[in-house]
């Protein structure tokens, strides 16, 4: 079978590795790349087409492309090349804002054939996959609350100017870049919140994006999740604690490219009688991240195979973007300082 040609517009740390699961599909070729710190359209990098303009890169015959751009950016590319004809796998977020994901709807709603994928990573990981698996069974009965922790060191580099750090470019702060997996995740396993109140706060780097983001939302069940997105951890961490009617999960660390979220692990526990509590529980290690492998498989079975995408639809970007931008708007003072409209 004819390799599908792959085109890849922003080639920084994440571009370079998408390339790395993408070539080693039996059905993909990366054939062009793009990036703007590259010095000219007419370049050649490891053997393939490289451009500094992305829209040279879309004058390519492709057959799909992976963007991985500044937020500021990616709606408009994801656009573009929808309206072209090509797939599209984007990483998240979907742009700065909920009207930036409701513009690329409005054209995959007119280009029907056409594949579009999100980047939600994180479903795709060892842990989440097998917690998941526990929650559908019904071994340890119905949720009852979950409370997840996210968060890095800093926003960024204070030594390096960068979009990450200004609304405009950005649309928000450590929530909507990295805090918007967990909210992601948390919708995976209960469904949609109705409710939804938090603190949001820029106090210490004094960037106009947050720096941390506190939140507490419930659903029409009454079950509650709390969520810390924070840039003032002092370390990279991971945890999601998911209390269920008949025991608990609880993922710690994350097995990423940068390695410094600490070991994967997932601990199941059975509720117990005891006045002591959870008598005995199970840690399951993961080694392997075979998260990137899986998304790039499901992205080529949708396009090859036409198999529908089940993780990372527009509709997913669509409802986790609200639901971050929910946060934003709950804080009264954050939703007056910086004009936060209503994503309802």
């Amino acid at each position: 079978m004819k390799k599908k040609k792959i085109g890849i517009i922003g080639y920084g740390v994440i571009g370079k590795r998408r390339r790395q699961f993408i070539d080693a599909h039996p059905a993909l070729e990366t054939v062009a790349v793009s990036d703007i710190r590259f010095r000219s359209n007419q370049l050649e990098v490891d053997g393939i087409k490289a451009y500094r303009d992305h829209n040279k890169l879309l004058m390519d015959d492709l057959d799909a492309i992976f963007v991985s751009v500044p937020n500021y950016i990616a709606s408009d590319i994801t656009i573009t090349g929808l309206k072209k004809g090509i797939h599209v796998f984007c990483e998240k977020p979907p742009g700065r804002s909920v009207e930036d994901i409701e513009a690329v709807i409005a054209v995959e709603k007119i280009k029907p054939k056409i594949v579009l994928k999100y980047g939600f990573n994180h479903r795709y990981h060892g842990s989440i996959q097998e917690a998941l698996k526990i929650i559908k069974s019904g071994e340890l009965g119905e949720i009852i609350n979950m409370e997840g922790v996210y968060g890095k060191s800093r926003i960024v580099d204070p030594k390096i100017a960068t979009w990450r750090s200004e609304r405009k470019y950005a649309g928000g702060g450590i929530l909507l870049d990295q805090g918007i997996h967990m909210l992601d995740l948390m919708r995976l396993f209960c469904g949609e919140f109705d409710e939804v109140k938090s603190f949001v706060t820029n106090d210490f780097w004094k960037h106009n994006v947050e720096e941390n983001a506190f939140a507490i939302m419930k659903d029409s069940c009454g079950r509650v999740a709390s969520i810390h997105s924070s840039a003032t951890l002092w370390e990279h961490g991971f945890s999601l604690h998911i209390y269920l009617t008949k025991g608990f999960l609880k993922l710690s660390g994350l097995l990423t490219g940068s390695k410094s979220y600490g070991e994967e692990t997932l601990i199941i526990g059975e509720r117990s009688d005891s006045d002591r509590g959870t008598l005995e529980s199970r840690i399951i290690k993961y080694y392997d991240d075979n998260s990137w492998k899986q998304e790039i498989d499901e992205f080529a079975d949708a396009i090859i195979k036409k198999v529908p995408i089940k993780f990372g639809t527009s509709d997913d970007a669509l409802k986790t973007m609200k639901l971050v931008y929910r946060i934003y708007y709950a804080d009264s003072l954050w939703r007056e300082k910086y004009k936060i409209p209503d994503p309802n």
